[in-house]
């Protein structure tokens, strides 16, 4: 890895904003400066950042749209539910496992359509003369071939733009199915996630919420057998990260009964109101459904992190204190017990080779808050980071929510009307959530990235490529996390580059196991000297140079 320059260590904060923004004409550049702060390590003086806003025409964003947001990350990793793409086929690819989320069916038998990329292949003569009959038939040729219980359809950008109406088409065909099939019940619905809809792939976030809140969960009143019932939102199980997770909770005792959407099933979709407390990973994609569910059934909602072994204890003791049950409590302490020393042994041996080295981390979701835990662990330190698609809460904390104006963008996104269900609301619930408050246990919260942060570090919103590659040239960072979009030209600035949206590769880096699995991948990455021989090509050959011919 290069040296650093006295001039790349002497830079404060506010010299790598403008050398980030100069470029930019002034408007722009107004807009931008105000994307970039530095972090001052306190809450209470935690500047404000501008985020969940539109990105500038002509700046190459990092960000995905609506569609991604809502079939990629919210739809796409539910085993049996038959997802149609209603768009183009180009559109379609994001409907074929490229995030890596992973699953395990209950029996070589059972159902799962995720290896399956369904679309409605719209050609020029469908935009004309539209396409809901293509939609009605690809809906009965999935029935006809899986039988499955559910089949949700995804609006592209074309479908919004000639009016398709994938509601209308869902609930004809959901009558007409359970019609004709009485002893087969299928649930079909729509979602309105066009790609344009809303800055980036939150709003496709929202909308996911939404439509499985209004449409799926509530379905059936069986519960799930055991004492201590959760559900885990915002987990995806990315390189088997869910997997890791269930199997401590299991050790725990406690029950598990539906991952919003990891490894999910549509039938623990159906029950998840009959869990006694929702537990959040990543906030930003999924607190709509926890939150609504608090309304409608009384069970309340914490903040849990479970990246990095420190943060999987603390979450697993916080879901053990709000049972409060001592017999709980303690076997908690005793799976932390077992995992610690594994988790010691590979830091002890790693730390030496990682003490003092710097990241960066411009991810989507929590990832870019909660992977900074495991850096810390290793003793790095984390000089930038940044979400594509956060908004104010994420960054600053829950408490600037009165704050936060609503714009014409966020408009876009249907807010449901929720009210208590007159039968299925937990006093009880409301009434365990009010007396554990009294005595000081934090439900309904998040803190945010920024006050986190070591105070003269930045947070960025809405990175783009011009500014990672000025961060790289003024930082040196020992290795930039990001998405695929990000990776080619970062590694040709000799710089390492983990991708953390899908891993690329590797894996599990959730809980204690995840921790070990992640130490090494990092310390194999900063310590090889392979990056110091990369030179990117503009580094090896002229720029090319003409002038314009106005004639």
């Amino acid at each position: 890895m290069a040296t650093k320059s006295k001039k790349q260590k002497s830079l404060t904060p506010d010299e790598v904003r403008q050398e980030l923004i100069k470029k930019y004409p002034p408007k722009v550049a107004r807009k931008r400066a105000k994307q970039i702060q530095a972090n001052t390590g306190d809450e209470a003086s935690t500047p404000e950042i501008l985020s969940n806003v539109r990105t500038i025409p002509g700046i190459m964003t990092m960000r995905g749209c609506s569609y991604a947001g809502c079939k990629g990350v919210v739809l796409g990793p539910t085993r049996d539910i038959v997802n149609i793409t209603h768009g183009p086929i180009g559109c379609g690819f994001y409907s074929w496992l490229t995030r890596r989320n992973q699953t395990e069916p209950p029996t070589p038998e059972s159902e799962n359509y995720m290896t399956y990329c369904f679309s409605t292949d719209m050609n020029e003569n469908d935009i004309v003369f539209g396409g809901e009959n293509k939609l009605k038939q690809a809906i009965r040729e999935a029935y006809d071939l899986f039988k499955p219980r559910a089949i949700a359809i995804f609006s592209t950008c074309p479908v919004g733009l000639i009016g398709d109406d994938v509601h209308a088409v869902a609930r004809e065909m959901k009558e007409t199915l359970n019609k004709e099939n009485p002893d087969h019940f299928i649930n079909i619905f729509g979602f309105s996630c066009e790609g344009y809809k809303g800055v980036s792939q939150s709003a496709g976030h929202h909308i996911a919420n939404n439509q499985i809140f209004t449409h799926v969960i509530g379905l059936t009143d069986k519960p799930k057998e055991g004492k201590y019932k959760i559900n885990m939102l915002g987990e995806y199980n990315i390189g088997g990260d869910a997997f890791v997770i269930d199997d401590l909770l299991e050790r725990c005792g406690i029950t598990l009964v539906s991952t919003f959407s990891g490894n999910s099933s549509i039938h623990d979709f159906e029950r998840a109101h009959t869990a006694d407390l929702n537990t959040i990973m990543c906030h930003r994609s999924i607190n709509y459904v926890a939150e609504m569910m608090e309304i409608k059934y009384g069970i309340p909602w914490i903040k849990v992190n479970f990246i990095g072994a420190k943060e999987s204890a603390k979450s697993l003791r916080k879901i053990a204190q709000y049972f409060g049950d001592k017999e709980l409590m303690d076997r908690v302490e005793q799976v932390i017990a077992e995992e610690m020393p594994a988790v010691e042994a590979a830091l002890a041996s790693i730390k030496p080779r990682t003490e003092g080295k710097t990241a960066m981390l411009f991810v989507g979701g929590s990832r870019a808050h909660h992977y900074q835990d495991l850096f810390s662990e290793m003793g790095m330190k984390t000089l930038a980071a940044g979400y594509e698609f956060a908004h104010r809460d994420d960054y600053e904390g829950r408490r600037v929510i009165p704050s936060i104006q609503v714009d014409a963008d966020s408009r876009n996104i249907e807010e449901l009307e929720v009210c208590p269900d007159p039968t299925r609301y937990d006093k009880e619930l409301e009434a365990k959530k009010k007396a554990l408050e009294a005595q000081g246990y934090e439900f309904s919260d998040y803190k945010g990235m920024m006050p986190e942060m070591e105070q003269g570090t930045l947070s960025i919103d809405d990175l783009n490529q011009h500014e990672a590659d000025k961060l790289i040239e003024l930082y040196k960072p020992d290795i930039f996390c990001a998405g695929i979009k990000e990776k080619f030209g970062i590694q040709k600035c000799g710089v390492p580059m983990k991708q953390l949206h899908s891993y690329d590769s590797g894996g599990p880096y959730a809980g204690f196991k995840g921790a070990v699995n992640f130490y090494k991948e990092i310390d194999r990455l900063v310590n090889s000297k392979v990056w110091s021989f990369v030179k990117a090509p503009w580094n090896k050959n002229p720029e090319l140079t003409a002038t314009y011919n106005w004639e």
